[in-house]
C-alpha cells in the first residue's frame, strides 16, 4: 500500500498546475506514494499540455466540470495511500512539507487530519490556514469586514483563529482545501466531502464531520507552502454570493433552527461589506502608475535556468525594462536582496534554488515586488501578486 496519494482537481489552470506538479513531485522524494489529477473538462488544452511531461502521474479526464467536490472524492476513491492530499493546483509545496506533515500524523494517532501554514504569491500569509467553525457571529465579522479591521481579535477574527498564533502547530477547529491531509480511513468513516457543495464550504463541512468522527484537526506551522489564493477565489459579488450560499447550506445542515437567524446576519453583513467597499473606493487616493528604473528586475537561478527563462519571457513578449544585463543571480545574493536592489520584478528558478529558500526568501522581501516562478526544465512561468485579483501565467 503506498503512504501518500496526492489528488489535485484542474480545471483550466495548466501552467499553474504544471509548476505545482514539479514542487509536489520535489517533495514527494524518498516517499512511496502516487499522485492523481482529476481534470473538470478544462478546455485550455491541460491534458494534452501535461500529460505527456509528467508520466509518472495518473490523469483522470472528466467529460463535464463536477466541481470541487464530486472530483475530489472521484480521486480519494481510487487512491491507494494509507494518507489522502487534497492539494490545490495553484500551489507550491516545500521539499519537507509532505515528509514533516506525515511525520505530524504517524506522531499524533488522534488526528484525522492536517493542514499548513500558506502564503500567497507576494509572500503574505494566508489566515485561512488556520480557521474556526463558521458559526453566525463569527461568518457575520468575516462577511462584513470586522475581521479583516481586527484580525487578531478573539471575538471578531474567531472566523480565522486570529488570536492564535500562526507560528505555532496546534489543533484548529477548520482546515483549508487547498492543502488538506487525511487519514483514508477518516474518508472510509465521514464518507469524504458532501457533493452538496460545489465550491465553498466544502472543506469546512468535512474538517466539522472529523472532529464529530472523534478526531483531531492539526494546523503545521514548521513548513510553509505557496497558495495563489488569486488564481482559485476571486474576492468579488459572485465570491460573495458563493460563500453565503455554502455558508447557508452549513448552517441549514449542522445548525437546524438557528438557520434563519444565521442567514438573516449574513444578509445584513453583505450590505455593510458592501457599504465599506463603497465608502473605501469612494476615499482611496489614487495612484500613478510607477515607470520601473533600471536593475528592477532580476531572474535568480543557474545560467542555463536564466537562459530558459528568458526564452518563455521573449515567446510571450513580456518587457525587459531598460538596463536588464540578464545572466544569473548568484545563490548567495538571495539574502541580501532587501538592501542591494530595490526591485519591482523577480523571478525565481527553483533548480539549484529550492522551494524553501524561495518561501523564506520572498517572506522577507518587500510585498510590492512582483514574485514569478519557473520550475526549472518547465515550459511555463507563474506569478499571482494578489490574492484578490486572478493570476499570471506565462507559457510556450
Amino acid at each position: 500500500m503506498s503512504s501518500l496519494s496526492v489528488v489535485i482537481v484542474n480545471y483550466n489552470v495548466k501552467y499553474f498546475l504544471e509548476q505545482c506538479l514539479c514542487s509536489v513531485q520535489k517533495a514527494m522524494q524518498g516517499i512511496k506514494g502516487e499522485i492523481i489529477v482529476i481534470d473538470n473538462c478544462s478546455t485550455d488544452g491541460s491534458m494534452d499540455y501535461l500529460q505527456p511531461a509528467f508520466p509518472g502521474v495518473t490523469f483522470i479526464a472528466n467529460t463535464e466540470n463536477l466541481g470541487f467536490s464530486k472530483a475530489n472524492n472521484q480521486g480519494w476513491r481510487m487512491a491507494a495511500g494509507k494518507y489522502v492530499l487534497f492539494l490545490n493546483p495553484d500551489t507550491l509545496l516545500a521539499e519537507d512539507s509532505l515528509q514533516l506533515s506525515l511525520a505530524v500524523m504517524e506522531r499524533q494517532p488522534g488526528a484525522g487530519a492536517l493542514g499548513i501554514r500558506m502564503i500567497d504569491g507576494s509572500g503574505q500569509y494566508l489566515p485561512e490556514s488556520k480557521r474556526g467553525i463558521p458559526g453566525a457571529k463569527a461568518s457575520f465579522f468575516k462577511l462584513s469586514g470586522l475581521t479583516r479591521l481586527f484580525p487578531a481579535s478573539p471575538v471578531f477574527a474567531r472566523y480565522y483563529l486570529g488570536h492564535l498564533p500562526a507560528t505555532q502547530s496546534q489543533e484548529v477547529e477548520v482546515l483549508a482545501g487547498a492543502y488538506m491531509l487525511v487519514r483514508k480511513t477518516v474518508l472510509d468513516t465521514t464518507g469524504g466531502f458532501d457533493e452538496r457543495f460545489f465550491m465553498y464550504g466544502e472543506d469546512v463541512d468535512l474538517s466539522y464531520r472529523i472532529r464529530r468522527a472523534g478526531y483531531k484537526n492539526w494546523y503545521l506551522a514548521d513548513s510553509t507552502i505557496i497558495h495563489f489564493k488569486g488564481e482559485s477565489t476571486r474576492k468579488d459579488a459572485k465570491y460573495v454570493t458563493l460563500f453565503y450560499k455554502a455558508m447557508a447550506l452549513f448552517v441549514e445542515k449542522h445548525y437546524g433552527k438557528q438557520a434563519g437567524w444565521y442567514n438573516f446576519l449574513l444578509q445584513v453583513a453583505i450590505r455593510v461589506r458592501g457599504v465599506l467597499s463603497f465608502m473605501g473606493k469612494l476615499f482611496s487616493p489614487k495612484t500613478k502608475k510607477q515607470i520601473p528604473r533600471p536593475a528592477d528586475f532580476l531572474i535568480a537561478g543557474t545560467r542555463e535556468e536564466v537562459e530558459e527563462t528568458e526564452q518563455i519571457l521573449e515567446l510571450n513578449n513580456h518587457p525587459f525594462p531598460d538596463g536588464y544585463a540578464g545572466g544569473p543571480v548568484p545563490h548567495e545574493l538571495l539574502y541580501y536582496l532587501p538592501v542591494t536592489h530595490k526591485m519591482k520584478e523577480l523571478i525565481f528558478c527553483t533548480g539549484a534554488i529550492s522551494y524553501k529558500e524561495v518561501i523564506k526568501t520572498i517572506e522577507g522581501l518587500p510585498h510590492s515586488i512582483v514574485f514569478r516562478f519557473h520550475a526549472a526544465g518547465s515550459r511555463s512561468i507563474i506569478a499571482s501578486h494578489s490574492k484578490n485579483a486572478g493570476g499570471d501565467a506565462l507559457g510556450r
